[in-house]
């Protein structure tokens, strides 16, 4: 059974890849993934770089919509630069799967296929409640306070209609707790598999809403007590409501949960 928190509105944010960062709280760095972060230097992310991340963050909130078509030259003229930086950002997205390249009709928005989302959920679900586990030893009384304070602003934000501050807040809860389990190279790598996670479809499931509140408060309490055990079972919950909302949305029917070693 999940654990018991108080019901709150809001709309669903399982994660969803911030647009600005929130006012209400403290600001954290901005969303980089591993590889975009290797390639920083002290001169800052190359053209490439700033043009994919553009492109994730455009696509995770809804702005490119899935199966639409990318323009090279538009993004050219969006980002003010030459053809060469917009190719190689969108033959790294390729390379990820955001984007698909078709012969003779260029490149478009992959759409939400439900079996790669099924084995992106099943590696979240190995890594992430671990990566809590681990953080919950970690965690020092300020950082329970703003998670706290990010599960507030995610309320208010949602009262407000406010999604792009929804979403901000959602991403810097769940990755307060991940830089926080002691292996940088364990968080970049939740970072790219959220990075191939449909958020942007998950956030039209409004059935969701009440729960999603509720998933994080549960995440919360186990936390402020210091109980991995709780935080990672509380995650787990969380990941798997999330996924089933998220399939019988994609597939039009129930979906029983993969992470069942019994069920396909």
């Amino acid at each position: 059974m999940p654990p018991q928190s108080r019901r709150t509105k809001t709309a669903t944010t399982d994660g969803v890849v911030p647009g600005r960062v929130a006012k209400s709280v403290p600001k954290t760095p901005a969303r980089t993934s591993a590889k975009t972060a290797a390639k920083s230097t002290a001169k800052g992310p190359t053209k490439r770089d700033r043009i994919a991340t553009e492109l994730r963050r455009m696509i995770s909130e809804g702005e490119l919509p899935r199966g639409s078509r990318i323009q090279q030259d538009v993004l050219a003229a969006m980002f003010d630069t030459s053809i060469t930086p917009v190719r190689e950002a969108l033959r790294l997205l390729e390379a990820e799967g955001v984007l698909v390249g078709e012969p003779h009709k260029g490149v478009r928005v992959a759409d939400a296929d439900y079996e790669q989302v099924k084995t992106v959920y099943l590696l979240r679900m190995l890594v992430e409640p671990y990566a809590m586990q681990r953080a919950a030893r970690r965690l020092s009384p300020l950082d329970i306070d703003l998670a706290e304070r990010l599960v507030t602003d995610m309320e208010q934000a949602a009262e407000e209609g406010d999604r792009a501050r929804l979403n901000a807040s959602n991403y810097q809860f769940h990755f307060l707790f991940y830089a926080k389990c002691g292996n940088d190279g364990l968080a970049a790598e939740i970072d790219q598999l959220w990075q191939k996670f449909p958020w942007d479809v998950l956030q039209v499931l409004h059935d969701r809403a009440d729960e999603t509140s509720n998933e994080h408060r549960s995440m919360l309490a186990a936390a402020r007590l210091g109980d991995g055990d709780a935080l990672a079972k509380a995650t787990q919950w969380h990941l798997s409501r999330s996924f089933l909302a998220l399939g019988k949305h994609l597939t039009g029917r129930p979906v029983a949960d993969p992470f069942d070693v019994d069920n396909d």
